[in-house]
């Protein structure tokens, strides 16, 4: 992928990501609580997880019109979808009342986290010099 075929992809993917960590994390608790929420319900700390990750999507947003001049954020924002998602992959593995989350927000977390990390590379990225 060419550098400006993979800067249009990681706009792309940045107002995906952003409006669905905006916009749809609660209506997906809502709808498919078993592949969204974990036990013990706790309404506190759920609503407390989905505003900063709703947060973090209005932030990815703002990055998606200029990326180059927002990797961190992106870097952030991809390692921690990774390994969020690769820790409650053990955790739903160890745990058969969570098994449901295997098919829900475990690879959709590990999806977005290597989207944004393999797309994230800055321009030259792998090339020699």
């Amino acid at each position: 992928m060419t550098d400006a075929g993979r800067d249009k992809a990681l706009r792309i993917a940045l107002v995906a990501v952003g409006v669905i960590f905006t916009f749809g994390i609660y209506p997906l608790t809502v709808i498919w609580p078993d592949g969204f929420m974990w036990e013990p319900r706790q309404a506190e700390y759920e609503m407390m997880i989905i505003v900063t990750i709703a947060i973090l999507g209005v932030f990815l947003l703002m990055a998606s019109r200029n990326p180059a001049a927002h990797r961190s954020l992106i870097s952030f924002a991809g390692w921690m979808s990774l390994l969020h998602g690769l820790l409650m992959l053990w955790q739903a593995l160890q745990d058969p009342t969570e098994h449901a989350n295997l098919f829900g927000d475990v690879p959709a977390l590990i999806l977005v986290g290597v989207v944004l990390l393999v797309l994230n590379r800055p321009s030259g990225a792998g090339t020699a010099a």
